[in-house]
């Protein structure tokens, strides 16, 4: 990596150009952006929801078609200071990246691991195939051993079994019974840690990492809750769900206009796409519901300024590690 992409990649991790709790007290004190703070109340009929989570899929699908250069989505290069456990992580560990688009996430991890496999899902057939060329087609070791593209609308669908069938599911949870019970009477449940699922011929007895990039905002804020509850069950006792979203207060949430409200801190485009803005309470009370443990939950605010238009603007993320239980 050049000096200069180097450079890029630090500054697109630094997080702390200006304090969240600044940023939330000018916004709540002007008046022009009152009615991104205000009760949501209008519910749509039930037969209209049922059109709207229909018409996601396919508004997404569109979104990347239009975007499928590649040259839309910079490579996520910060990835792994922010998550360094998907360097230091052991040989042959399994990473499901979800919502994965163009591979911007999927490329840093395969370059930054030599062993590290990356199965990786998206909602758009169309898209997955570009994310196919653009990774293969970069200098990455035997990328095209370690880089499992497929299909899948998990948020409406769930995972395929051949991540983690219904037996191993099953094996996970009396295990963590079993080591739960072990650590209450002051044992060990297995030191050498097989107590974790092994591959079978069923299925690849599910994967060390999840990742959740820029994903979680694009699905219906009713579907989160089921949505993490998938990642929850593909992941083995002990692994990591990695989570970077878009924080409340955000530039892009204050740039939508009222008449796209279509829920509380929940916004479609004209495209049909959607977007949700995480506050830490919102993220800590949807993953630790599902069972995760919270291992790190922060907001990232930093400063991007426009050269060209010599504008600067405030950027919120949330960032967060859950951990499911061994």
């Amino acid at each position: 990596m050049s000096a200069e992409a180097e450079a890029e990649a630090e500054a697109e991790y630094f997080s702390k150009d200006f304090e969240w709790e600044t940023l939330r007290q000018e916004i709540e004190d002007n008046p022009s952006y009152q009615y991104h703070l205000l009760p949501f109340t209008c519910t749509p009929p039930s037969q209209q929801q049922e059109i709207q989570v229909s018409e996601d899929s396919k508004a997404w699908k569109r979104f990347h078609l239009r975007h499928s250069s590649g040259k839309f989505f910079k490579e996520r290069r910060y990835l792994l200071k922010e998550f360094p456990e998907l360097v230091s992580c052991k040989e042959f560990s399994k990473v499901l990246e979800v919502g994965c688009g163009n591979g911007s996430s999927a490329i840093p991890i395969l370059r930054g691991n030599k062993d590290i496999i990356v199965y990786a899902c998206d909602c758009s057939s169309e898209t997955l195939e570009r994310a196919k060329e653009i990774v293969h087609s970069t200098n990455i070791f035997a990328v095209q051993n370690r880089f499992h593209p497929f299909f899948c609308d998990f948020a409406f669908t769930g995972f395929p079994k051949w991540l983690v069938c219904d037996s191993c599911v099953e094996s996970f949870s009396l295990k963590q019974q079993e080591y739960s019970s072990d650590v209450k009477e002051g044992g060990v449940a297995d030191k050498s840690g097989s107590y974790l699922s092994r591959e079978c011929g069923c299925c690849i007895g599910g994967v060390d990492f999840v990742s959740l990039i820029f994903t979680l905002s694009a699905v219906p804020q009713k579907k989160m809750s089921s949505a993490i509850m998938e990642c929850f069950s593909v992941l083995k006792p002990g692994g990591l769900l990695l989570f970077r979203d878009y924080g409340l207060y955000d530039m892009t949430m204050l740039r939508f206009e009222q008449e796209k409200r279509v829920g509380f801190r929940e916004y479609m485009r004209s495209d049909g796409t959607r977007s949700y803005f995480f506050c830490l309470d919102t993220v800590r009370d949807l993953f630790v519901g599902v069972g995760f443990i919270e291992l790190e939950l922060e907001y990232c605010c930093v400063k991007s300024v426009n050269r060209r238009k010599g504008k600067s603007m405030q950027r919120v993320w949330v960032h967060g590690k859950f951990q499911k239980p061994a």
